[in-house]
């Protein structure tokens, strides 16, 4: 049995709890589409009865072109997910890059994440640990998850016990990722909640001529095997028109597609739970 994660005031994740979503656009391209995104993920989960904590970048640092939309920075990015707190009523997650940006990110977010490039980033580990919020990292794609013990030694160093692990795929040859389920059992068997991102992990690297690619229609099916292993949230990026999102085009889930993809997440996961422990 996993423990159990606080954020903010009403989602609780790992132990006995109900499968989270943690999910929004992959950047922050406009107020506007956030909120509306925000508010739509609320009502759907509010109806399934699934805790939700809403996600969006304010910078995507980590973009494979010089050229790509990198999102609204820091200042103003931080705005918008505060009024998407304050608005919409629902936790909010973000990345942060830099070790100057987790004091002032801290103020406005509920769970701070850790991107997967970023992950064996020690300074940057340790400062998100220090804010005391929940920190939630994501393997990097170049890591066993084995090695995520490490990772959370560092959080843990700290005295922050409010910790979660991300699993989004390996690096598998050129321009390609391979899933590999072991890993939910194994960073679960550490002691703390294991969330899946069933977006990034359908990625194809930089394949798609100076951005990533990616394989959309896998997101069910890995959905399945996910919450089956035993994830204690589910990790996806989602845009009301997937082919105009400015990050991530070929791997967001269509919104008005959640909500059958949840149920069946949410049925497999009530089946499966009574077998881990």
């Amino acid at each position: 049995m996993t423990r159990e994660v606080k954020i903010g005031d009403s989602v609780v994740i790992g132990g006995e709890n109900p499968l989270v979503l943690i999910a929004g656009p992959c950047v922050i391209e406009d107020e506007k589409l956030v909120l509306r995104v925000a508010r739509r993920l609320r009502e759907i989960t509010s109806s399934l009865g699934m805790p939700f904590i809403f996600k969006s970048s304010y910078d995507k640092a980590n973009r494979t072109s010089l050229h790509s939309f990198r999102g609204p920075g820091l200042k103003e990015g931080l705005a918008i997910l505060k009024k998407v707190k304050e608005e919409v009523g629902v936790a909010v997650l973000s990345d942060i890059h830099q070790v100057s940006e987790a004091e002032e990110a801290a103020k406005v977010l509920d769970v701070i994440q850790i991107p997967a490039f970023l992950s064996r980033q020690t300074d940057l580990v340790l400062a998100a640990a220090k804010t005391g919020l929940p920190v939630n990292v994501k393997k990097g794609q170049f890591l066993s998850p084995w090695e995520m013990a490490f990772v959370v030694e560092k959080i843990t160093s700290c005295g922050n016990h409010r910790v979660m692990l991300t699993e989004r795929g390996t690096t598998f040859g050129y321009q390609n990722l391979v899933n590999d389920m072991r890993a939910v059992a194994v960073m679960r068997s550490l002691g703390y909640p294991v969330v899946y991102d069933a977006t990034h992990s359908v990625q194809l690297p930089g394949a798609a001529q100076g951005a990533s690619g990616g394989q959309r229609e896998f997101i069910p099916t890995l959905v399945r095997a996910a919450v089956a292993a035993g994830a204690d949230g589910l990790f996806m990026e989602v845009h009301p028109d997937p082919p105009k999102a400015l990050s991530d085009k070929d791997t967001v889930w269509p919104l008005e597609e959640v909500p059958w993809v949840l149920e069946m997440a949410l049925e497999i996961h009530r089946t499966a739970r009574r077998w881990f422990q």
